[in-house]
Formats: C-alpha cells, structure tokens, sequence
C-alpha cells in the first residue's frame, strides 16, 4: 500500500463523529459472502448468502446456537443492517469496518466482542500477511467477520456439521472459544514455517555468506515485529476473556480460554526465540565475513612478508654503484637467485611450524 493510500484511509474518519461505520481497508471480495449455520445437539441447517441477494435474518430457536460468518467487509450498510437487526453496538460496527484496529476484548450489556489478528505466511515472498478477524456473541448467537474470503474457520465449520467434538453440546461462548483456538493455532503454522525458512537461510550463510543473506535475515526480522505487535495485545486480550464474570460466557467454557491463553505465552516465546536466532544469525554472518576478510589479510600478509627480503636484496644490487664486490663474479646472478629461493623457502617452512598458514 501508498503512503499516499494509507494517509487518505486515515482522513476518511477525520472528524466524524464516534460509531461512524467506515471502511479503512481495501476490497479484498467481489460480494460478501454470509455463511449462516444454525445448530443444536441433535440437528442442523446450514445456509449461505450473498449481498447481492436478500438476506432473511432469523431469531435463534431456543436452545441453538446461530452462526453467521460473514466474509468481506467494504458493504458498510449491510454491516449497519445486522448491526440494527441483532442489536449491535454502533462503536462495535465501526470497530469491524476499521481494519487497522489492534486486538482487543470488549463486554457490552447485550454481547461480548473480540477482534485478533489471523496471519499466514507467503514461503515465495517470505511474508508474514494480516488479517483483521472480528467475533460478537451473546447466548444463541455468534457473528465472525473476516476480510479475505478464504475461510479460515473451515476447521470449526467441518467440526460442526459433523457433529465432532463438543461444539453442537456446546452454546455460542463454546464456539467463540473454538475459533479464537483455531487462530491461535494457525500462529504456530507461521511460525513453523518461518523456522524452515530459517533453516535454510542459515545453511546458506555457513555455505557462502553474501549481501542478500544479510537482507533477507533484516526481512524476516521485520515479519517478526509485525507478528509481535499483534501478540501482545492478543495475550491481553485472552487473558480478559479467560477472567470474565460476564453472563455470556458460561463458566465451564474459561477453563478452555485459559488453555488458549497459554498457548499465547508460547507463541510469544517463539516470538522471542526466531528473533533471538536472527540475532545470532546477523552476529554470524558479520563473523563469516569477518573471518574471510582475515583469510584473505592472512594470505597477503604472507606474500608480503615473503618478499620484503627478496625486494631488499633486488633493490641491493640494482643500486647503480659502480663498486659492488660482487658484481665481477662469474656465478653471482645465480648465487643471489638460489638465495632468493632458499629464503623463499625457509619463510614458508617457519610460517608452516607456527601454523599461520
């Protein structure tokens, strides 16, 4: 994205007043996609809508759990539409439209919002991408917002029309849990495949260090920052849901959310361990560097010092004197080369004996 791009997303909420429903992001869809199921134990109906097409809104039957996935965020008045038929506050509708917002947990009299961050990473690019996820429940119903219109809760979607686990016994709190711990877990996905890239990376370091090497482990490092600010909010934000006293969240569904937030803990000591490897990385690449300066200095210090005394006795007898004792003797050009060559090898036989070569 523009500099010129992001300025202008900035200014559009400049001065509007507060639950102003606007779109900061950029249309990642054609048409939002509505994904409706609606479940109990025993039975289900699964429903899907588009906002080209009308969208009939239903109250929850007692005793079952709707949930409306909503995939696609730039319709900002069917987000006001669902807003006003379930209820929803507008700071919450303003929340979602505003995809630059950090996660965060929010209780509301009527319901309990949830936005995170979900990340996937792109192995050809080697880059880490974003995007905003949004859950508003309360008893017997749960509404998800997501901005691509990949589904990433296809996991939780599978579980439910199978009737796996324990979701379909389960309410809305239950489901809300289910996919904060599906996104959760995709963190360790990345994560895992950013160490891949790693690996490989560092045996290319050891091989042959060179420029591009020292660009990508700053790249990474960069991807790195930008998981991190998202998880420390998010460990802050689970941490809230896991301690609520709220009358949506039934009490036997925290001891799971607390399961989650300790697998926030990891993925920030993954988190600090990557960055810490990079690190390391970054301090190896200078000493390969720096070492292979030295082999090449070694080397020519060697030639150097073999030579001094071969220029000296050159110089010696190029001198332009026209009495030099030597200068009549029959064998003396011979005799000065055999020094040469005796001095030539008695340095490198003592550089070899104090192992400098």
């Amino acid at each position: 994205m523009h500099k010129k791009e992001r300025q202008q997303r900035k200014r559009k909420k400049v001065g509007l007043p507060p639950g102003s429903v606007i779109f900061t992001g950029s249309q990642k869809v054609e048409e939002v996609v509505i994904h409706h199921l609606q479940y109990d134990e025993k039975e289900i109906e699964d429903h899907t809508f588009d906002n080209q097409s009308e969208i009939t809104f239903q109250p929850s039957r007692e005793e079952q759990v709707d949930w409306y996935d909503m995939r696609g965020l730039h319709d900002t008045n069917l987000l006001e539409s669902i807003g006003k038929t379930f209820e929803i506050h507008s700071l919450i509708l303003e929340d979602i439209a505003d995809v630059r917002q950090r996660p965060k947990f929010e209780e509301y009299e009527k319901g309990i919002f949830v936005i995170v961050r979900a990340f996937t990473f792109d192995k050809v690019e080697k880059k880490v991408k974003g995007e905003q996820i949004a859950v508003y429940f309360r008893e017997g119903l749960l509404i998800s917002f997501q901005e691509n219109e990949s589904d990433l809760f296809a996991p939780v979607r599978s579980r439910v029309q199978a009737g796996r686990g324990k979701v379909r016994s389960k309410g809305a709190d239950y489901l809300a849990y289910a996919l904060l711990d599906n996104i959760i877990d995709n963190y360790f996905v990345v994560f895992d495949e950013i160490q891949d890239v790693m690996e490989n990376l560092e045996e290319k370091l050891l091989d042959n260090p060179n420029s591009s090497i020292k660009g990508e482990i700053h790249h990474l490092k960069k991807e790195l920052l930008v998981v991190r600010k998202s998880i420390s909010p998010l460990r802050e934000a689970i941490s809230q849901f896991s301690k609520t006293d709220s009358l949506h969240v039934e009490e036997n569904t925290t001891i799971y959310l607390r399961d989650v937030y300790d697998h926030t803990i990891q993925i920030m000591d993954l988190n600090e361990t990557q960055r810490d490897i990079l690190n390391g990385m970054q301090d190896l690449y200078i000493s390969e560097i720096s070492f292979k300066m030295n082999q090449v200095m070694q080397v020519l210090t060697i030639i150097t010092t073999i030579f001094v005394p071969l220029s000296f006795l050159a110089g010696l007898y190029g001198m332009n004197f026209e009495k030099i004792p030597e200068l009549k003797y029959e064998n003396g050009y011979f005799v000065l080369l055999g020094v040469m060559f005796l001095i030539f090898v008695g340095s490198l036989i003592f550089f070899k004996k104090k192992k400098w070569f």
